[in-house]
């Protein structure tokens, strides 16, 4: 199985450096020098990784300017697991068309996609009147995916989803 794990961003310096989006929570161990990872132009053998603050940058063999490292802007990059490996990862085509359901059973949708936002990647729900709506895929907000049976369990924080509703609000009387 593959494992998305980065998406190449903007070129860095001269030299073929490139900041990337990390996808993993092992990039010290996915961004070894020598390490080959796979992407839709071919094998990428990671020849340098640095982390400056929460940013990486990685070099590649036999891209060595600016020029080649900008080309590689919005690759994916990809590592062969073995699902025992991941529990927890799951692929955009494996998430979407799963029903979003409420812990008690309540069909507050379907999901529809995933986006990889800055802080955290969102499943996109879109609820039965046609809104979309980003849920944050966070343990807390999405603490089931059962892709056999066909699911994903939300327990959203008040008005996340028009479906659910609003909270109670108690407001002061005048």
């Amino acid at each position: 199985m593959q494992l998305a794990v980065a998406t190449v961003g903007r070129a860095h310096g001269l030299r073929g450096e490139v900041a990337v989006d990390v996808r993993t929570d092992q990039p010290e161990a996915r961004f070894t020098a020598g390490r080959t990872l796979s992407s839709e132009r071919g094998a990428l053998v990671v020849s340098g990784a640095r982390r400056q603050g929460e940013r990486w940058y990685l070099t590649f063999e036999g891209v060595t300017d600016r020029t080649a490292a900008e080309s590689l802007r919005g690759t994916e990059l990809r590592v062969e697991v073995d699902e025992d490996e991941e529990p927890d990862a799951w692929y955009p085509h494996e998430l979407a068309g799963l029903r979003a359901e409420l812990a008690d059973g309540t069909v507050v949708g379907a999901v529809v996609g995933l986006e990889h936002l800055p802080a955290q990647d969102a499943l996109v729900v879109r609820e039965p009147d046609g809104t979309r709506s980003l849920v944050p895929f966070v343990t807390a907000i999405v603490p089931v995916v059962d892709v056999p049976g066909g699911r994903v369990v939300l327990d959203p924080p008040a008005g996340l989803l028009a479906a659910v509703g609003e909270a109670d609000v108690d407001l002061p009387e005048d």
